[in-house]
């Protein structure tokens, strides 16, 4: 058995040894918005986990593809495009809209990935790449009438 000095030099040690838990901003701010530390630390931590599973470049890729269908006259292409392929030619003729104007708001589609354009000698062809285009445009629908 240890001499009673060693064991309270020990116990001493052990209790030094033990630091505070460093503050944690996040759980801090948890914290006082709903009054209870034990929740706030849960929380904090899965919104952690949360975050880190956020793919930045997933995000801006979706966000062009929101930015495109922004525009009313986009839209308007899209809605026309639903009943098929167009040329450049039909649409602008449609919407009474210059060639130049018509041409860039496509190039804006089709870098977003919401239209597909095929060459028919000097004429370009414009379709929707995917049914999963007009789900969002029926869905957006839905959003306005609900």
């Amino acid at each position: 058995m240890p001499p009673a000095g060693a064991l309270a030099a020990e116990l001493i040690g052990m209790t030094q040894a033990v630091e505070p838990e460093p503050l944690d901003p996040c759980v801090e701010r948890l914290a006082k918005l709903t009054g209870d530390r034990c929740k706030a630390k849960n929380a904090a931590r899965k919104l952690q986990t949360f975050t880190e599973s956020i793919d930045e470049a997933a995000l801006a890729a979706e966000a062009e593809v929101f930015k495109a269908m922004s525009d009313p006259f986009r839209l308007a292409i899209l809605h026309l495009l639903r009943e098929g392929e167009l040329c450049v030619c039909e649409i602008m003729t449609a919407f009474d809209r210059p060639q130049s104007s018509t041409s860039h708001h496509l190039s804006i589609l089709k870098r977003a990935g919401l239209v597909k354009e095929r060459k028919d000698g000097k004429w370009s062809r414009y379709r929707l790449s995917e049914g999963a285009v007009i789900e969002m445009m029926n869905l957006a629908g839905l959003m306005v009438d609900g």
